[in-house]
């Protein structure tokens, strides 16, 4: 009985605070001209804080128009503002600068929830040894890793010398699925010096080629360089903070990796955290 009535207080606090919140709205309405959108745009700085809210107005709206803007197709994107702007009974010749926030936005707010989709989709893919592009992937792996050492056959003992478990791979892509594979892949190749002194950091971890001093001193330019890479960038970064802690072995790679990985969202959570503009937007439409 108490549960019920605990559930029955949440709901009508949900509702009614709710309801004030849209009284409050009207009335900010009333006494500003402006709609929630507009106060958004023109009281935040560009960033994550202003798509955080307008993605949070957007998604709380009673209109079907606004709820699904979130998750329109990227071509679809000025449309929706335009529809947008008049359903608001805003005009765009007045109020030029709300189109131009508000596209910034969504296209961050659409591009983010596409790349999760297919993040997401890619870490369920199975590995699938009868997949030629798979194995073509994994192959590709040891080249970019090992290219002076010829692989003598697909199933070899000669993967752990890369990090593997066993003589066959595929049995080592399980939580990550071809998520796991694609990463490493992109990185040996796209950066294959830097994925061979982390491959040799790896296996002597205690003969390292690159000191902590030496991973202080690289420049700006070139760690800047990195940065316009997020993927690649992410894996210095864990590179460089691994060197850093210094462990014994690899059995402490579970403490370093959690370690690192609440440093990073520590780092996202910052509210003057600049979203990734490389969707579709340029990078004088995002800071406006």
């Amino acid at each position: 009985m108490k549960h019920f009535l605990r559930m029955l207080i949440q709901v009508c606090l949900y509702f009614y605070c709710k309801f004030l919140w849209r009284c409050l709205k009207f009335v900010m309405r009333k006494l500003t001209g402006r709609c929630e959108l507009q106060r958004i745009c023109y009281n935040t700085k560009p960033g994550a804080s202003r798509t955080m809210k307008i993605e949070t107005s957007l998604r709380d709206s009673k209109s079907k128009l606004l709820q699904t803007s979130v998750s329109v197709h990227p071509d679809a994107i000025e449309k929706t503002i335009e529809d947008i702007m008049e359903l608001k009974k805003i005009n765009p010749d007045v109020n030029p600068q709300l189109g131009i926030s508000l596209q910034a936005c969504l296209l961050q707010i659409v591009g983010y929830r596409n790349l999760i989709a297919d993040v997401e989709k890619l870490r369920r893919e199975a590995y699938d040894s009868d997949n030629p592009q798979h194995e073509e992937m994994l192959l590709k792996l040891w080249k970019f890793l090992k290219p002076n050492t010829p692989l003598e056959s697909r199933i070899s003992k000669q993967w752990c010398e890369i990090g593997f478990q066993g003589d066959d791979p595929k049995t080592d892509f399980r939580g990550m699925g071809l998520l796991g594979l694609y990463n490493l892949q992109y990185f040996a190749e796209r950066d294959a010096t830097a994925a061979q002194q982390v491959l040799s950091d790896s296996l002597h971890p205690k003969c390292r080629d690159i000191t902590k001093e030496e991973i202080s001193k690289f420049s700006k330019a070139e760690w800047e360089k990195k940065r316009m890479d997020k993927a690649i960038y992410l894996m210095h970064e864990f590179h460089k903070f691994w060197i850093e802690e210094d462990p014994m072995d690899i059995m402490e790679f579970n403490r370093v990796r959690e370690k690192f990985r609440k440093r990073i969202i520590k780092q996202l959570q910052n509210p003057d955290m600049a979203l990734c503009p490389h969707f579709a937007a340029s990078e004088g439409l995002i800071n406006m």
